[in-house]
């Protein structure tokens, strides 16, 4: 009897340490990953960034909600693009695309982006206005939870370099 007790409290202490040992493995793997992500900048962020957290129904995320257009020339090309992905396992449909002023025009794809697409949404500043400019454009759309989007196009325009003027001839008679 003394055998099979001895036996049975053996066999059950070595199922719990087996048991502690899977568990702590799995920690240990877990937090290896965690620390990968946190420490190592380049690869790891670029692969998380490539997984897009997926949504029931149509969803929308952006590769950034803002484009900064830096500092650029007077009447230089005003065109950006933000580029979207449908997260979602629904077509996504955008039905609006509204700027903040008559100044910014955004284009909208007006078909369905289908689920795991990609999408262009275009945005064209008049650049003819001098100054620093910071827009908005807002999406409307079918997606799950967040039905409009605002997204920023900030920068600043330069004015044109004044030349200086050459005495006129007649100027030059007088003097």
């Amino acid at each position: 009897m003394k055998k099979i007790l001895l036996i049975t409290v053996l066999a059950a202490f070595g199922l719990t340490t087996a048991s502690a040992q899977t568990k702590a493995v799995a920690k240990k793997a877990k937090a290896k990953t965690t620390k990968t992500i946190t420490t190592t900048k380049g690869a790891a962020i670029a692969e998380a960034k490539k997984e897009v957290a997926k949504v029931t129904g149509a969803g929308m995320v952006f590769e950034s909600e803002t484009v900064d257009y830096g500092t650029i020339a007077h009447n230089a090309d005003g065109k950006r693009e933000f580029v979207l992905t449908n997260n979602g396992d629904k077509p996504l449909i955008i039905t609006n695309a509204q700027g903040s002023c008559g100044c910014t025009v955004p284009t909208y794809p007006k078909e369905p982006i289908a689920p795991g697409a990609k999408a262009v949404i275009g945005v064209k500043y008049a650049t003819d206005r001098v100054g620093s400019f910071q827009k908005s454009v807002t999406i409307t759309s079918n997606a799950e939870g967040a039905a409009t989007k605002v997204l920023t196009i900030k920068g600043n325009v330069l004015p044109d370099e004044t030349k200086k003027e050459e005495p006129k001839a007649t100027e030059l008679k007088a003097q």
